[in-house]
């Protein structure tokens, strides 16, 4: 998977297209991320002792990674991800608008 912890991403598709935010979780095997801020799903809350009046809460929902795009922290708008072999043989991402190393 291409995007990373941490990586600002533009959402492309969905109810939040046009909305950016930052990743905080990855889960690889179903190739989604959770994004702050971003897929908001409301979930009804039974009273427990932390929280004893219960009720109505809003918390992020995973959103799959093809409706998202990575921000190219130089230019600030979003690109595709590549790879490039550096000369000591490491694999890293680059930005396949501005050929950068993310």
């Amino acid at each position: 998977m291409k995007l990373k912890k941490n990586d600002s991403v533009k959402v492309i598709a969905g109810k939040d297209k046009g909305k950016n935010g930052k990743i905080f979780r990855v889960y690889p095997k179903t190739q989604r991320v959770l994004v702050e801020g971003i897929n908001l799903v409301s979930k009804n809350q039974r009273p427990t002792q932390e929280n004893p009046k219960g009720g109505i809460i809003h918390k992020e929902s995973p959103i799959h990674v093809s409706n998202l795009m990575l921000i190219d922290p130089s230019t600030s708008k979003p690109t595709r991800v590549g790879y490039s072999f550096l000369s000591d043989g490491s694999k890293k991402r680059i930005s396949k608008k501005s050929q950068e190393l993310l």
